[in-house]
């Protein structure tokens, strides 16, 4: 990994950008894509913004800074600076290579804690908040078992089925991940307090949610794109029928991930969810070893993680940019089709697409297919 570093007037462009009224983060990916990098987006004119994005929202991107927005670019600066606390943009050659695979990364990645675990190979394992012991032992034991084969853990630090795959991770070599749903100098739920500052000094902890974000309850679903999206699977240990375990694996599944579930009787309602999935093709497991057998070799995927980011860093971008416009045409293509005309890993295609689109090379569409902008 590269240990780069953003300027404070770099981070200030990025949090202006994604603070601004009526911009999330597919809007911010279309400036970009058009402009650039953010700064180049605060220096354009109001017509070109215009555009791009509606006149209420071209008009505020050339306001400057409001206080509020000062004071929040001064404390993620001081953050920032904090041991341990790391910021990464799509721009960056950190940013994990598995985020750029699903149709929606995160523009910016606020981390605390061990970076290097998003490069590794991963398992998310979720389920109820509201877990019955045996599913909380259940999800630990998995979570270890899993750890010590070489699999890191990632869940989203709710109480419950989450909290124990957390600790079940960190009682092996290969810890874990935290996905929050709320800004990285925020513990939710405040009963996790010891665990969150474990995961922070021997794992690692996410958020895409800038700091001081409270816990709002339309954060989670989609923070949930990203637990999945850092994963090779997803392991439901206890969900009810109608659980935000449930759009996690339907998300994963979504994204190619494999989705799994642990049976459990049929008189409790903590079994309905994972039966339902697997009616509908998740794969039933009972131990740890049925998710390892179902998943490539672990030596083939680390090689594969570490090829995908020597790729991205390798200096003929321009010569795979290339070929991709050819491949591309005229006509808007979906990265999956682009895949099979060029015979290159979904990885490292949505990394170069990424980095066409902010090169103004190439426009990305509803619905997630490209289309070709140069001539």
């Amino acid at each position: 990994m590269q240990k780069t570093k953003l300027s404070r007037e770099e981070l200030a462009s990025w949090i202006r950008l994604l603070g601004t009224e009526g911009i999330g983060s597919g809007t911010a990916r279309n400036l970009l894509s058009v402009f650039g990098m953010p700064q180049d987006v605060f220096s354009a004119s109001l017509k070109h913004l215009e555009s791009v994005v509606p006149g209420k929202t071209a008009h505020l991107l050339l306001l400057p800074p409001t206080d509020d927005m000062q004071a929040q670019i001064e404390k993620t600066v001081r953050w920032m600076g904090e041991p341990g606390n790391r910021i990464l943009t799509l721009a960056d050659p950190d940013y994990p290579p598995a985020l750029l695979e699903i149709p929606d990364p995160p523009v910016m990645l606020y981390v605390k804690g061990r970076i290097e675990l998003l490069f590794k190979p991963a398992i998310a394992i979720v389920g109820s908040r509201n877990a019955s012991r045996q599913g909380c032992r259940d999800a630990e034991k998995f979570a270890e078992t899993l750890g010590h084969a070489g699999w890191t853990i990632i869940s989203g630090m709710a109480l419950g089925i989450d909290a124990a795959a957390h600790a079940g991770g960190l009682a092996s070599p290969a810890s874990t991940i935290a996905v929050i749903g709320t800004g990285a100098d925020i513990i939710y739920p405040s009963r996790n307090q010891v665990l969150a500052r474990r995961i922070a000094q021997e794992g690692c902890m996410i958020s895409e949610y800038p700091l001081g974000m409270a816990a709002l309850a339309s954060n989670f679903p989609r923070r949930n794109r990203i637990i999945s999206g850092l994963s090779r699977g997803v392991l439901v240990v206890e969900a009810a029928a109608r659980s935000g375990s449930l759009i996690t694996a339907h998300v994963a599944a979504e994204q190619g991930r494999d989705v799994f579930a642990i049976p459990g009787s049929i008189h409790s309602p903590l079994s309905r969810g994972c039966h339902q999935l697997i009616r509908q093709g998740a794969k039933l497991v009972e131990t740890a070893q049925d998710i390892m057998e179902e998943l490539p070799p672990l030596d083939a995927l680390v090689a594969d993680l570490v090829e995908k980011a020597d790729r991205m860093d390798e200096a003929e971008m321009d010569e795979d940019a290339e070929r991709i416009l050819s491949a591309l045409g005229f006509d808007p293509v979906d990265p999956d089709r682009l895949c099979e005309r060029l015979e290159m890993d979904i990885a490292v295609l949505n990394a170069i697409l990424l980095e066409m689109e902010m090169d103004g090379l190439v426009e990305l569409l509803p619905g997630g297919r490209y289309r070709r902008l140069a001539n």
